[in-house]
């Protein structure tokens, strides 16, 4: 007796327009909570994007998902930034600029905020989206210390506390008029970073828990 061929389901993927519909959104809700904050209606968000309210709602079905959504993928791009910079160059001191700035022009300081006061920052695209950040920081200043590139008394949490207050207020208050001023103080501030130091730093390096456990 011939044993049946099991049936291949077919497995559906979002259309390309349904992707770039999708994309449009993201960005639309990353600029208007930078520019008004996260409780922005979603009505403007899917005029500034181009797309239907229906559209937003099948996408995200609440603002919790969409600000979640958001935040994620600032920190996959920033994390991206360091990335291909270790890949082009290799130089590991180059990669940490490199996530510094894309922070700032991610307005990581503007959006970071809203995790607390708007969604669970538990949730497990939240925390793996962070820790994809976390450890590849931790890499590249882990080889930028080998090689003497990267004074040996700083942590992720020094950067990333750094990044947040040096780049630009909360989302909604003017953040956008102090540009000017950002790439200029973190550019001062990462030539602190470089070894060796010039001077002995009080306290003692900063972790991301030691940070999560102020919050």
């Amino acid at each position: 007796m011939q044993t049946a061929t099991p049936v291949q389901k077919k497995v559906s993927r979002p259309r390309a327009d349904a992707l770039r519909n999708r994309e449009r959104i993201v960005t639309a809700a990353r600029e208007m909570f930078v520019e008004f904050g996260p409780d922005v209606p979603l009505d403007e968000v899917a005029r500034r994007a181009g797309v239907g309210n229906a559209t937003v709602y099948r996408n995200f079905p609440d603002r919790d998902a969409l600000v979640r959504e958001v935040v994620c993928s600032v920190m996959d791009r920033t994390a991206e930034a360091a990335h291909q910079a270790l890949a082009e160059t290799g130089d590991a001191f180059e990669a940490l600029e490199r996530f510094v700035h894309a922070a700032a022009d991610e307005r990581i300081s503007a959006l970071c905020p809203m995790i607390a006061s708007t969604f669970d920052q538990h949730h497990p695209d939240l925390v793996a989206a962070r820790e994809r950040v976390e450890q590849l920081i931790e890499e590249v200043m882990g080889r930028a210390q080998k090689v003497g590139q990267l004074r040996s008394d700083v942590a992720v949490g020094d950067i990333m506390l750094a990044v947040a207050q040096l780049s630009r207020p909360p989302a909604g208050v003017g953040c956008m008029s102090l540009d000017r001023f950002v790439h200029r103080h973190l550019q001062l501030f990462l030539d602190g970073l470089r070894a060796p130091a010039r001077s002995v730093l009080p306290g003692v390096a900063s972790t991301m828990e030691d940070l999560r456990s102020q919050v």
